[in-house]
């Protein structure tokens, strides 16, 4: 009988202690899904795991970000800038709407390409362009392509066709071709006809030797009628860009009142070199981008916005 007793009182306290782990472990489960996975199981490490990669990845961010800086430094030290140029944003999801500025008016423009010296946006941001290409310096393709400062160029057949071979150089490397005639004329003075020989031809030329037709026209000297808009268009032009300002390689020259840059401001220059100007086109490039940087502003690519 008290041997019975014995066995009987083991069983309860043995009972008694499953109870109480089974109690243990639901209490563990419980906490685990009302906070998450309980410390010293599998699903911990993970838990932890979360902040300790975002953690990882924002260093390795800012490590990325400051040796791209520290390259851009460099860089721009190489070409003699005294300041890294800043960075353009992204370009806009949808273009502006490009009309012609006031006082640029021929009759019957209203659907003619819009002739226009600033691109009308909000960001600090100015376009820069280079016209004829006369002076074909292996060192500015370098220049601008270490640099990342995109510009365009508004080509002339008759300083261009001795070495197509330099532009096609310049397009593969992302630099947009476009119109700027055969011959560099003064087209008021011309006819309609004659015009149409100077845009359309160029059109032409740059299609046949360099691949694509352009959309963008610059008359030589800034100078049109509404011949020279007729003409274009009907040849493939969409808009004539002129220009705000323009860039020497030793002092800038402007056009409005304040001589200042405004955001969407179009800079011009021109293929030249010493035999010209009082210095090279990367003195020219040096010069422009100091005083683009200097005012808060960064060069980006024209024809993202036009």
């Amino acid at each position: 009988m008290k041997r019975h007793r014995t066995v009987c009182a083991v069983l309860a306290a043995l009972l008694i202690g499953a109870a109480a782990s089974g109690c243990a472990d639901g209490a563990d489960e419980g906490a685990a899904g009302r906070d998450g996975p309980a410390a010293g199981r599998p699903g911990a490490a993970a838990a932890q795991a979360g902040p300790a990669a975002a953690e990882a990845k924002a260093r390795a961010r800012a490590e990325r970000l400051k040796r791209e800086l520290a390259a851009r430094v460099a860089v721009a030290k190489k070409w003699g800038l005294a300041k890294v140029p800043l960075a353009a944003p992204a370009p806009p999801a949808v273009k502006p709407r490009i009309t012609t500025r006031e006082g640029f008016e021929v009759e019957g423009g209203e659907t003619l390409p819009p002739v226009f010296t600033t691109v009308p946006t909000k960001e600090r941001i100015v376009f820069l362009t280079m016209d004829d290409g006369a002076e074909k310096d292996p060192e500015l393709l370098r220049m601008m392509t270490e640099l990342k400062i995109p510009y365009s160029a508004f080509l002339s057949d008759y300083v261009v066709s001795d070495d197509y071979g330099y532009f096609k150089d310049m397009q593969a490397r992302g630099v947009t071709l476009n119109n700027h005639t055969l011959n560099h004329r003064y087209l008021p003075g011309l006819s309609a006809s004659e015009q149409r020989r100077e845009i359309c031809g160029e059109q032409d030329k740059i299609e046949r030797f360099l691949g694509k037709r352009p959309t963008l026209f610059r008359p030589p000297y800034g100078n049109y009628n509404g011949d020279t808009l007729r003409v274009a268009k009907s040849c493939g032009i969409t808009a004539v860009p002129l220009w705000a300002a323009e860039a020497f390689p030793d002092h800038m020259e402007w056009r409005e009142w304040d001589r200042d840059l405004h955001p969407g401001d179009i800079i011009l220059t021109h293929f030249r070199g010493e035999e010209d100007w009082e210095g090279s086109m990367a003195d020219m490039v040096r010069r422009v981008m100091k005083t683009v940087t200097d005012k808060g502003y960064a060069v980006a690519r024209l024809e993202d916005y036009v």
